[in-house]
């Protein structure tokens, strides 16, 4: 025990003494009273948070007297980095901008069902449902305790717990430093520009303007090279050039992990062929003799899938 709480407990004990000798129900102590999680997180600052909770209409959700929830906050420094992310000049026109109904499923993709303290949380193992459903089936957060609370979300990003349990009277909130990506709501282009290690793959995309057309409905699947894997490209190619090795990424429809064809020819919409091998990890031959690794896979966006690859692929220039 902490210091700290072995002198809360003994003051306690001092307390009950006091009042045991007193004797008389008017000399009980008065009841501690909470806001809930709505009105401690406003007692807490978190603007941004609940301007989007305002917005998606699930105010309600975090008011309800009957629930006991567990709600990861990002502060409003982190809706200002997603939105900075995201081409928003701020969290506020990126909250106007966003339509409703996706707000809702970002924010409760933050929510879990029960209430969990952090002791609780290390307790649940590591990978733990959300209230937001995808799928068919609860979107799922995974967590890392080896040094404090690390969350990993469906971009592949990593949140940092930084104030834990923060007690309301239906539930407790623990703040994140960054808004936890659900799958399924931003697009292909999106999902790659809140993740940091695609940023080589974005620059490359808005150089070539393809990102209108990754942004359109789809579907699509797209092999995404990281920063590292661009790195080792080849540079100083031509804008032609540069869309034709984009495009090799590619595939037209979207094509889950187990729905990958092994060892057959797939056709990109560079025009161009790729061959996926089984293995672990699987991998892609291109037109050179080094084979880019498919190191995470399944990262689902509304218009698609990413999988992520540690090499550019090479088409025939």
């Amino acid at each position: 025990m902490k210091l700290r709480d072995f002198l809360k407990a003994g003051l306690a004990l001092v307390m009950a003494a006091s009042l045991a000798a007193c004797g008389g129900d008017n000399d009980d102590p008065p009841e501690v009273r909470q806001g809930n999680i709505a009105e401690v997180a406003q007692q807490q600052g978190f603007t941004a948070l609940l301007a989007a909770v305002t917005k998606a209409g699930i105010g309600n959700t975090l008011t309800n007297a009957n629930s006991q929830l567990t709600v990861f906050a990002p502060t409003d420094r982190a809706f200002g980095e997603l939105a900075t992310r995201l081409g928003f000049a701020d969290a506020t026109a990126m909250v106007n901008a966003l339509p409703a109904s996706a707000l809702q499923s970002i924010l409760t993709y933050h929510v879990l069902g029960t209430k969990k303290l952090a002791a609780d949380l290390a307790a649940g193992g590591a990978t733990q449902d959300t209230v937001y459903t995808y799928a068919n089936a609860p979107a799922t957060l995974a967590f890392d305790f080896s040094n404090g609370v690390r969350i990993t979300d469906a971009a592949l990003t990593t949140a940092n717990v930084v104030t834990a349990n923060v007690q309301a009277s239906n539930g407790v909130i623990h703040a994140v430093d960054k808004v936890l990506v659900p799958p399924g709501v931003l697009n292909v282009v999106q999902m790659a520009q809140v993740n940091p290690q695609f940023s080589s793959l974005v620059g490359a995309v808005v150089s070539a303007n393809l990102q209108g057309t990754l942004s359109g409905a789809g579907p699509f699947t797209v092999f995404a090279p990281t920063n590292a894997a661009f790195a080792a490209a080849p540079q100083g190619l031509s804008t032609d050039q540069l869309r034709t090795v984009l495009t090799y990424h590619v595939l037209a429809g979207q094509v889950l992990s187990s729905q990958i064809s092994f060892g057959s020819p797939v056709a990109t919409v560079a025009g161009q062929n790729i061959t996926i091998s089984a293995g672990t990890p699987p991998t892609i031959r291109d037109t050179t003799t080094t084979q880019a690794r498919i190191v995470a896979v399944d990262v689902r966006a509304s218009n698609g899938v990413i999988h992520v690859i540690d090499k550019v692929l090479i088409p025939a220039l």
